[in-house]
């Protein structure tokens, strides 16, 4: 049995395929792709048993097989070779062939129906986003959002869409995400939490589609569908915390700076603030930012003045620098706006002039209590 695939087209797949893989898998097939063969469709797939993620690529055969190849290995030899057509061959005794120009390879594979089975998504409710919208709101919330096994619902980011709009919330107790978009709704009310990994690899993968992304949800799992990927992953059970219960809505103190000038500055100080708080003072008093970093470990300083248009009392604040650099990255506005009450209090950053009429977003960092 046999059939024919680009070298180029398969490593483009394996590679995206790999992302899924961990180092220490219990199910010793999950280090490999299933390769499900249906005559001229190939299907592969990865799986770490609470994500997957299946590509099909159209390939030269007239067979049926199911198999598991070691995916490393697979990779491997893939990626050392020149673009050109290979020849796979199933053969007896679980031998795998691949046949190239020069050369020809031999491996052993699994029997497929070991592998596990995608999560199923029964009684599924669907939406549709486009792709570039989607990739937006990955990439404008997952910077915020948290790792902590002790607090799993915000280890991903918080779908909430209705009739009107749609809201898309991260947060890690530290420093919180926002999002808002007018463009995309539903006429039933939508709620639930996608896992940081998904989303990671979603991110990965919507950067070169143009497409619109299918998604099919319950109450437990998730399908992503787009182009020649389909993403199946369980979604975070809990409730989300009430976000907008901490941020704060009286904000007399507000700061308006050039974006670059700000973030770059907040670079530069970071390499000088202490490396167990990151902390970095803001000093504000009348259109000058002062921008103030030590480690006093290493006696290390820097200061920085910036100008801006200030509105409020003068203040002295202090921050995590990186993330104010985080949140300053993920803002594509030229000029921002940092709203403040009190040194205690968390601080909101958000564009000055949205430059898309169908979004509005807020970032929330709370503030570290100066020495």
């Amino acid at each position: 049995m046999k059939f024919i695939i680009s070298s180029e087209s398969l490593l483009k797949n394996l590679q995206v395929l790999g992302s899924i893989l961990n180092n220490n898998n219990t199910l010793p097939i999950l280090d490999c792709f299933l390769f499900e063969i249906e005559n001229k469709d190939l299907f592969i797939t990865s799986s770490d048993l609470e994500t997957s993620l299946t590509s099909n690529i159209s390939i030269e055969s007239s067979i049926k097989s199911n198999i598991a190849i070691p995916a490393k290995l697979l990779i491997d030899i893939i990626r050392s070779l020149p673009d050109q057509p290979l020849t796979f061959s199933i053969l007896e005794n679980n031998i795998l062939e691949i046949n190239s120009t020069n050369g020809q390879y031999s491996l052993s594979y699994y029997d497929g129906s070991d592998y596990p089975k995608p999560l199923n998504v029964e009684e599924a409710s669907t939406i549709s986003f486009e792709s570039a919208t989607l990739l937006k709101i990955i990439n404008s919330t997952i910077f915020a959002s948290g790792n902590d096994d002790l607090r799993p619902v915000m280890s991903g980011v918080f779908f909430q869409i209705s009739s009107d709009s749609s809201c898309f919330v991260a947060t890690d107790a530290h420093k919180l995400v926002k999002y808002e978009r007018k463009d995309v709704k539903s006429d039933q009310s939508i709620e639930f939490i996608v896992p940081n990994k998904p989303l990671n690899i979603l991110k990965n993968i919507l950067q070169d589609q143009q497409s619109k992304t299918n998604v099919l949800y319950n109450k437990t799992n998730a399908i992503f569908n787009f182009s020649n990927f389909k993403l199946v992953c369980r979604l975070i059970d809990g409730k989300y915390p009430n976000y907008d219960a901490v941020i704060p809505k009286e904000n007399p103190n507000v700061l308006e700076i050039d974006r670059n000038q700000f973030l770059q500055a907040a670079k530069r100080s970071s390499i000088f603030s202490s490396k167990s708080t990151n902390q970095v003072k803001l000093d504000i008093k009348g259109n000058k930012l002062v921008i103030k970093a030590e480690d006093i470990d290493f006696n290390n300083k820097s200061e920085e003045t910036l100008d801006c248009n200030y509105n409020g009392s003068d203040i002295s604040i202090g921050f995590n620098s990186k993330f104010i650099v985080e949140m300053l990255s993920n803002l594509s506005s030229d000029s921002i706006k940092l709203e403040l009450s009190s040194p205690s209090r968390a601080g909101i950053i958000s564009p000055s002039i949205s430059n898309d009429d169908n979004e509005d977003i807020i970032m929330l960092v709370m503030p570290i209590m100066l020495n």
